[in-house]
Formats: C-alpha cells, sequence, structure tokens
C-alpha cells in the first residue's frame, strides 16, 4: 500500500511540474508526503534552473520557497501557494498535528512569506492562501 501510495505521488508530481530549458513550471500541486517533494526540490536546486510557479502549488509543493533561492522564483498571475500545519496520517488514517514539523517548516520559509503567515495567525489546519498582489509583492512575475 505505502509502495503504491508513494508510485502515485511521484506520478503527481511528474504531472504537476514540468521542465523545461533551463526551468522548471509548476502547474498544479496539491502537495502530498514531504520526502518526494524534498528530493525533487533538492535537485532543482543543484541545477540552477529558475522555478515559474504558475498554479496552484499547495501544502508540501510550498516547500521549493525553503529550497530554492528567491532570485530563481518567479510567479504567474495564476500562481496560489497554500499553506498549513504539518500533519501525519497514522495506520488507521487518522489525521494529526505535528507542532514540531510546523515550527521547523515555517522556520524554514523566506522571511517575507514567514512574516506573511505570522500575520494571519500561523500555520494551523486552515489553509492560507497566498496570491495576487500579496504574492507579487513578494515574488517577482515571470517574464
Amino acid at each position: 500500500m505505502v509502495a503504491i501510495r508513494t508510485i502515485l505521488v511521484a506520478a503527481a508530481l511528474c504531472a504537476a511540474v514540468c521542465s523545461a530549458q533551463a526551468e522548471v513550471r509548476i502547474l498544479a500541486s496539491p502537495g502530498g508526503q514531504v520526502g518526494p517533494f524534498l528530493e525533487l526540490f533538492e535537485r532543482v536546486r543543484a541545477s540552477g534552473e529558475r522555478v515559474v510557479i504558475d498554479g496552484p502549488c499547495f501544502s508540501a509543493c510550498t516547500l521549493v520557497l525553503s529550497m530554492v533561492p528567491d532570485d530563481r522564483i518567479c510567479v504567474t498571475r495564476r500562481a496560489v501557494l497554500g499553506f498549513h500545519a504539518a500533519r501525519s496520517i497514522d495506520r488507521r488514517g487518522r489525521t494529526y498535528a505535528e507542532p514540531e514539523a510546523t515550527a521547523a517548516v515555517l522556520e524554514a520559509y523566506p522571511g517575507p512569506v514567514r512574516g506573511w503567515i505570522v500575520r494571519r495567525g500561523g500555520l494551523s489546519s486552515r489553509l492560507l492562501l497566498l496570491r495576487g498582489r500579496d504574492l507579487a509583492a513578494i515574488y517577482p512575475r515571470c517574464r
């Protein structure tokens, strides 16, 4: 079951993140398990490629902000970043909070993103959406 879930997450990553010449374009990502995102964004960071956020980038997808330098990230008008507290699922399928992981993730975000989240009450179970003018004030529009 875990192997099937991992394959599905990997397939979703491939569908959501398209690589082009010298850029990675995030078109739509609902997030998922953190591990595959960390591996992907580590490769992107090492490659020197630019990241274009061109649609929804939720949950674990937002870790790109922590792993790729700010000067290599740009956003389009369709970009939306979705943040929430870290959580895990036990063997019975029950979700539970991960306060230490939440604190670590919040601290890892760049200062302007962290400040935006804190001004809205911090990371919790509710989804915070960063888009439009607020997002454009933090990351440049893609050219």
